[in-house]
């Protein structure tokens, strides 16, 4: 067999067993893991360790999933650009008493300093960011990138990106007692699929534009970590 066929063969099995694995992990899977939360960040560190592998395995090169050194500087170019975006966003917010509740989250409303400091600092990062960045934006997104169009990949694995976030979406609107009937909590669902959608093609961007994983890294973590922080912040200011 040609090398060609054999390499782009071997893409085409990685990204078939992908493809299920993300559309299912986080809503079917994860959460029924024991040990949780800790084995939420145990679990999908080990699964980045082994996507990472099979990616390699397949022929897709460290540059190709974004973690090329010299690109390191762009990355951090672009993600911290757009970090502190995000930032100012939340401070801003935060300074208007209208505004500020829409930031409370009940998941965050009771936890102390040191477990702000756990979700902050190691579940979001490690349990959250690096899977989710590793998954989508470096083996997914470079996989598709083999087979299809920029537009396609993008597309793709924005649109798996916003149907991970059907289990999490849940889960918040329950928390925060604003799940409703079923047809207000399937139109929340579904606005907020679009809207992580909608994220993973700003992330995709960032990563195909910087030619680092660490653009979009950046971006993920500065929404995700100082949101818990925000929401916690908003129900002290209460």
């Amino acid at each position: 067999m040609h090398a060609g066929a054999a390499g782009r063969g071997r893409v085409v099995v990685l990204t078939a067993a992908l493809l299920p694995v993300l559309a299912t992990w986080n809503n079917l899977v994860v959460h029924r893991l024991p040990g949780r939360p800790g084995s939420y960040v145990v679990a999908n560190v080990a699964a980045t360790a082994v996507l990472l592998a099979a990616a390699r395995a397949a022929g897709l090169s460290w540059a190709e999933l974004g973690f090329d050194r010299r690109r390191l500087v762009a990355g951090a170019r672009w993600g911290g650009g757009c970090a502190a975006v995000v930032a100012a966003g939340y401070a801003g917010a935060l300074a208007l008493p209208a505004v500020r509740p829409l930031l409370a989250d009940a998941r965050v409303a009771g936890l102390d300093g040191g477990e702000l400091a756990g979700q902050v600092l190691v579940r979001i990062p490690l349990g959250t960011v690096l899977w989710e960045e590793v998954a989508f934006r470096g083996v997914l997104l470079t996989a598709l990138g083999r087979l299809l169009s920029r537009r396609g990949a993008t597309g793709i694995s924005a649109a798996l990106f916003g149907l991970w976030h059907v289990r999490p979406t849940l889960g918040a609107l329950v928390a925060n007692d604003l799940a409703g009937g079923p047809l207000a909590r399937t139109g929340a669902v579904l606005l907020a699929c679009l809207g992580t959608a909608a994220a993973g093609v700003l992330f995709a961007e960032l990563r195909i534009r910087s030619g680092s994983l660490l653009a979009p890294a950046l971006l993920h973590l500065a929404t995700n970590s100082l949101g818990v922080l925000a929401g916690a912040a908003a129900h002290r200011l209460a």
